[in-house]
């Protein structure tokens, strides 16, 4: 059964050769406080920066997944209070967990056909920090570059945080106009859940050595110190770094990614438009995803649909949240073959 679920997603097909790796290497045995993992952490560092064009100064570390690193944000990093751009559920999601903690939280909902209009855009001084959900797995919406770009510049004294769960290293990103960005690993770097990405820029360090935080499991001054030694503050996921590690050392650079992904969406957008059947979730170009594809109709089409994909051998991802009777969802993923991609596409045009 080949999936097209956004997450857990399919996994390269190059993992039982890595496990094997692993094994043979006793990686899975490794303590985390050895010469192996600090070493491999070092690499996993530099294999990041040089395949997704993350800048030099910039520090990566792990966590145990995305939805981690909301209340290390929350916690360690914002003095006064967040403010949320975002248009779906785990974009609402991450903002409920930071109101949870900081009730002068708050937000603006983007609505799914609408970009966001920066020149508008009003946010008061005592939000010190913007949190944008780049990528909306759950509605397959997109926040572009530029305007992550256009909001950095016009508050150059705010902090800026993006959400990329379903778009790191999928798409190329502009990492130098955003301090904060996390990701995990099982969405487009094919690997197993279990793994979360939180790459800091020296402001976003500063920041948090200010702030000061300390004294709990996950805080973010802790887990800092333990970094500078390329170690963790707590006992890692080494099998999934070391996962990472390798599966970064065969992929090209994020650039050859990014033009694979934005063809095949093309294919895929153009399959969908001359279908007498099949409605995009999202009809805005400039706001629909490049890596997550939505497809709405009625329960009971998605239903049959969904089933007769799984016939022929493929399984599609459910809606999300409210929308789960109504849409399903397509990854767009490096780890899909073109194979495996072709036969979607027939599946779709002979449907």
């Amino acid at each position: 059964m080949i999936t097209f679920a956004p997450g857990p997603s399919k996994v390269y097909d190059q993992l039982p050769q890595y496990l094997q790796e692993a094994f043979e290497k006793g990686i899975m045995s490794a303590n985390h406080r050895s010469a192996t993992f600090m070493n491999m952490y070092q690499e996993t560092e530099t294999l990041i920066k040089e395949k997704l064009h993350v800048p030099e100064d910039y520090k990566l570390l792990f966590t145990s997944s995305a939805t981690e690193n909301w209340e290390i944000i929350a916690q360690s990093i914002v003095e006064r209070a967040s403010f949320h751009i975002y248009s779906g559920s785990f974009g609402k999601k991450w903002l409920n967990f930071a109101q949870h903690l900081n009730n002068e939280t708050a937000s603006l909902k983007l609505d799914t056909e609408t970009e966001l209009d920066v020149a508008s855009l009003e946010i008061d001084e005592k939000f010190d920090l913007i949190a944008i959900t780049q990528n909306e797995t759950s509605n397959a919406t997109e926040v572009r570059n530029e305007l992550i770009r256009q909001v950095a510049n016009k508050f150059p004294n705010k902090m800026i945080a993006v959400d990329t769960t379903s778009s790191m290293a999928g798409i190329e990103l502009d990492f130098k106009v955003a301090d904060i960005w996390y990701a995990s690993v099982q969405k487009c770097f094919g690997l197993p859940a279990g793994l979360g990405l939180l790459i800091l820029s020296p402001k976003a360090i500063e920041k948090c050595n200010r702030k000061g935080e300390s004294g709990r499991y996950n805080s973010l001054s802790f887990i800092l110190q333990n970094a500078s030694n390329y170690q963790t503050h707590y006992t890692p996921n080494v099998l999934g770094i070391y996962l990472l590690k390798r599966s970064l050392e065969d992929r090209p650079e994020i650039q050859e990614t990014d033009q694979m992904l934005r063809d095949r969406m093309r294919q895929l957008e153009n399959t969908i438009a001359q279908s007498d059947k099949l409605m995009m979730l999202v009809q805005n170009a400039n706001t629909r995803s490049k890596t997550v594809m939505g497809i709405s109709g009625k329960e009971e089409f998605i239903q049959e649909i969904k089933k007769a994909a799984e016939q022929h051998g493929m399984q599609m991802g459910s809606g999300y949240g409210p929308l789960k009777p109504t849409s399903f969802r397509i990854a767009n993923f490096p780890a899909i073959t073109d194979a495996e991609f072709d036969k979607l596409l027939t599946f779709l045009k002979e449907y």
